[in-house]
């Protein structure tokens, strides 16, 4: 029994330590938590509410994904992004995304394509409400789950790791002067010329949808530089 208790216990100090993680990407994504900025664990878990453990262990998941770097004695640094690496980015997802959107339009069923129908309005009503966080994991599951409908894991795990290292910093700001829900609204026009079987469509649509947000991160970028 004393085991199978350990293992109950780790396996809950494992899921903790993954939402933990998961609540940190989301603040690295909505400008919460700032580039060149050294945070401590002591002082993010009592933000969490939780201990600094687990904090600490997120924070060492996160900095092999290169978003942040540890900082002897202090905690942890935010990592920067520079424009340059957003396009590197951006270029990179166009030439994976673009093509699969194609042939998931070719391939998947009606009924495949139908069932991403909830998410992709869960991502426009996020947005409306001003939910970032709902927002970003709607939108991360969506695109993922679409891609995955190609059937090729390792290509999934690629676009979901260069959608952690490409941080949407600013998104508050977009958020709050309402210039996420055109964004957001691309989703359901998305999924709707893909089940038009309109291939040509699709991967249009998938390539503006890619360089509107890539727009987006730039204005953003730009308006919260300039917040004192």
């Amino acid at each position: 029994m004393g085991e199978l208790k350990h293992r109950s216990l780790a396996t809950v100090q494992h899921r903790l330590r993954d939402q933990v993680a998961h609540q940190l990407r989301a603040a690295l994504i909505a400008g919460e938590l700032r580039p060149g900025t050294v945070y401590s664990a002591p002082g993010l878990a009592a933000d969490f509410g939780v201990s600094a453990t687990p904090v600490r262990e997120a924070m060492l998941d996160l900095a092999r994904e290169g978003l942040v770097e540890p900082v002897r004695n202090k905690g942890f640094r935010i990592t920067e992004v520079s424009e340059r690496d957003l396009d590197q980015y951006t270029e990179i997802r166009a030439l994976i995304e673009v093509p699969v959107v194609g042939r998931v339009t070719r391939t998947a069923t009606r009924a495949q394509l139908e069932a991403l129908r909830p998410i992709a309005l869960e991502i426009v009503d996020a947005a409306a409400a001003h939910d970032l966080v709902g927002y970003l994991e709607a939108d991360r599951r969506f695109h993922l789950e679409l891609l995955g409908l190609n059937g090729n894991d390792r290509l999934v795990e690629t676009v979901s790791d260069l959608r952690k290292r490409s941080r949407l910093y600013g998104l508050t700001w977009l958020d709050e002067h309402d210039q996420l829900l055109p964004s957001a609204e691309e989703h359901v026009e998305l999924l709707d010329v893909m089940l038009a079987g309109d291939v040509e469509a699709a991967e249009a649509c998938m390539t503006r949808h890619l360089g509107h947000v890539r727009s987006l991160w730039a204005q953003g970028r730009e308006e919260a530089a300039r917040v004192p």
